[in-house]
């Protein structure tokens, strides 16, 4: 559906004017008109009728876009979502219903434009739950008369839109903060105090080099290691890899019955054992 009604007006930035001109000329339908060509997309798949729905009706996806116009997102952009809406709208608009296209299309218009300012409007993301989605807008326009909720404020918001105070106050604190640049450099001709987080946040042990050269290192060890494990007798590397290395680890008295000696001698070859290698890897590293 989308690609056969691609626009063929271009929404950049550098065209947004010949856009709206382009738009504003664009004839208005009559009822008749508008139920002519629904029916001629719905019952025989009409897609020049259905792209002519579209096109006639961007205007009022304009009216409704302008509604965003505080979020500090491009308006092309938004516009351009609400397109998408329009779409949608026209490819499930039934004609029997008896209301007009833009009636029905304004719901489809700003939910994808909604979707689009939630994903956008901040760089972590604002809204993620249903109630959180459901105050974002609501909330907002509240804030641009009362400023700071007091508590009865607060409760009256939760209370009509049938949501929790605390998702209220959440909200209201997402909406209050703002991105943060994390290594912006700090402009001293401004009167705000501003210290990015890069000149605060460290990250110990995360110099390449020094991790580059831990990682050989102990790549150096396991190699040492290896190497003097190869130098024991039998009897002894099964003692330590079995009392050390299996997921199961023997207890002395079980490899005491497979050698058929005593607990002691058991742990005694095991020290021994663990001697050679402490002395094979200090005196390679």
């Amino acid at each position: 559906m989308s690609n056969a009604l691609a626009l063929p007006i271009n929404l950049s930035v550098g065209t947004f004017d010949a856009y709206l001109n382009v738009v504003r000329q664009m004839p208005k339908l009559t009822v008749e008109q508008e139920r002519e060509l629904a029916l001629k997309f719905r019952d025989d798949g009409d897609l020049e009728a259905a792209r002519e729905l579209v096109m006639t009706n961007l205007r009022f996806v304009i009216h409704v876009a302008r509604g965003y116009s505080g979020y500090g997102l491009s308006m092309p952009d938004i516009i351009q979502e609400g397109n998408i809406g329009l779409m949608k709208a026209v490819k499930r608009f039934d004609p029997d219903v008896g209301v007009r296209l833009v009636s029905f299309a304004v719901h489809w218009i700003k939910a994808e434009i909604h979707e689009y300012v939630i994903k956008n409007w901040g760089i972590v993301k604002v809204a993620t739950t249903k109630a959180q989605r459901k105050l974002f807008f609501n909330l907002r326009k509240s804030k641009q008369d009362l400023g700071w909720l007091s508590n009865d404020e607060a409760v009256a918001i939760a209370k009509d839109l049938d949501v929790d105070v605390s998702t209220v106050y959440e909200m209201e604190k997402r909406l209050g903060s703002r991105d943060m640049s994390f290594d912006m450099p700090v402009d001293e001709s401004t009167e705000e105090s501003y210290v990015a987080p890069a000149s605060y946040l460290h990250q110990h042990g995360g110099d390449p080099a020094v991790l580059l050269e831990n990682s050989d290192w102990e790549g150096h060890e396991q190699d040492l290691l290896a190497d003097a494990m190869a130098e024991l007798d039998e009897r002894s590397l099964d003692i330590l890899s079995s009392r050390w290395l299996m997921d199961k680890k023997a207890t002395l008295h079980e490899l005491a019955e497979r050698y058929n000696v005593s607990a002691e001698r058991i742990r005694q070859l095991e020290q021994n054992a663990m001697k050679k290698l402490r002395a094979a890897v200090e005196l390679a590293a």
